[in-house]
């Protein structure tokens, strides 16, 4: 019955994990503003996803209250002309939004219609990561893209445009950076790199993985560069924290070579879910979000590669082929938050380019500083034993996953 204690433990662990995870987003922590300069009148429609709003109320986990987010917009947003600050005359309006964003419309009067600044602190004081992708109307008509970051609060709006710091005039050292710090801020991504290290026994192993999940999303890449393939970003990110799951699974599954109580119990969740959106109908009261056929798809293909990859001796090819797949997912996911910006064309495919470079560099660092911790460790004499280790791991894996995957697709009212 060792077994059974074991499959408790896993139990146990899984619950801890998924009961701690934090709902952080695959994506980039960022918002939405639209600036408009007419002479001495500066216009702004500033959007927030939920995401975003649920960091200003008290729990961290609530969305706030129109009022809430509104009030803390103020006290952040503005311009001013000749050094002298701008009055807010107008605002904070709320706007109607598409589902999951809050929007609103401030009107601000400058002293002058010289020199005028834009400047936004929203969101760093609460995540120094987050970025602001700005779109400015000068008094001209003409429009501009720029980035507003922690370290990059203000723009100038001279005679020409906008001045400086901003996606326009940025460099491809720029991009790259923006893809190192996706992979350092996204919490999910680092876990499902972390998977890919510990089903690995062998560098060969992991040289498998890692290419195929790199093929997956530079493919990915190229496709939403086309505009070939824009799937919808709430599925990508759910099927992102599916993919943790997935490869926290499959831990489990190689350790006790039991693969059929572990892809029963993952599928059936994904099926109890679908038979629930089908049965709800229009209606939809029980708040699941994603449709019956991609629940039935993930169901199938979830038990199908656990029942696979545990049943091989050998699986480090057909682990290629998989996290290609995967890396396909996670491709749309990096892809999304670009392909928002409404960046010039002739800058969008640069972009992405150095942003895949970036994304590269971060998870190769995430990979090789895992292996290095873990050489410490063992010539340090302080590494469990490595079937403990998975365990624990693989169970958090599953744990945070799952925990994610729901709160991505379903809405409770």
């Amino acid at each position: 019955m060792r077994w059974f204690g074991r499959a408790v433990l896993y139990v146990f662990l899984v619950l801890l994990a998924g009961s701690g995870a934090p709902a952080y987003s695959h994506t980039l922590s960022e918002s939405l503003s639209a600036w408009r300069i007419d002479g001495d009148s500066v216009r702004l429609q500033f959007t927030v996803p939920d995401l975003e709003a649920k960091r200003v109320s008290a729990s961290g986990k609530d969305l706030p209250s129109s009022a809430q987010l509104g009030a803390y917009l103020v006290a952040r947003v503005g311009a001013t002309a000749a050094g002298q600050k701008c009055s807010l005359v107008e605002g904070p309006r709320g706007l109607a939004a598409s589902a999951g964003y809050y929007r609103y419309d401030f009107v601000f009067k400058c002293p002058s219609a010289s020199a005028v600044k834009i400047h936004s602190a929203a969101f760093y004081d609460l995540v120094k990561s987050h970025t602001n992708f700005a779109r400015i109307e000068d008094s001209g008509g003409r429009f501009f893209e720029q980035i507003l970051t922690v370290d990059h609060q203000e723009i100038a709006v001279a005679a020409d445009g906008a001045e400086g710091g901003g996606l326009e005039n940025a460099g491809l050292l720029t991009y790259v950076e923006m893809g190192i710090m996706h992979i350092f801020t996204g919490i999910d991504h680092m876990s499902f790199m972390l998977g890919l290290v510990l089903i690995s026994r062998r560098v060969r192993d992991l040289l498998f993985v890692v290419t195929g999940f790199t093929l997956g999303h530079s493919l990915t890449l190229a496709l939403a560069v086309t505009g070939i393939l824009r799937p919808e970003a709430q599925y990508i990110d759910a099927l992102v924290a599916l993919t943790i799951a997935l490869i926290g699974a499959e831990n489990i599954g190689d350790g006790t070579h039991r693969p059929l109580p572990v892809a029963i119990g993952l599928g059936t969740i994904l099926f109890v879910m679908a038979l629930g959106r089908y049965f709800d109908g229009p209606a939809n009261r029980l708040g699941v979000t994603l449709p019956t056929l991609l629940l039935v798809g993930g169901g199938i293909f979830s038990v199908s590669y656990l029942m696979l990859t545990g049943q091989m001796r050998d699986a480090g090819r057909v682990r290629l082929l998989v996290t290609l797949v995967f890396g396909l997912i996670h491709g749309f996911g990096f892809a999304s938050n670009l392909l928002e910006m409404k960046l010039p064309t002739n800058r969008l495919a640069e972009l992405l380019v150095g942003f895949n470079i970036g994304v590269e560099i971060g998870q190769v660092t995430v990979v090789l500083g895992a292996l290095l911790i873990a050489w410490l460790l063992v010539r340090a004499k302080l590494a469990i034993p490595r079937p403990l280790f998975t365990d624990i791991a693989a169970a958090f894996l599953v744990g945070e996953g799952l925990c994610w995957f729901v709160e991505r697709s379903v809405t409770l009212s």
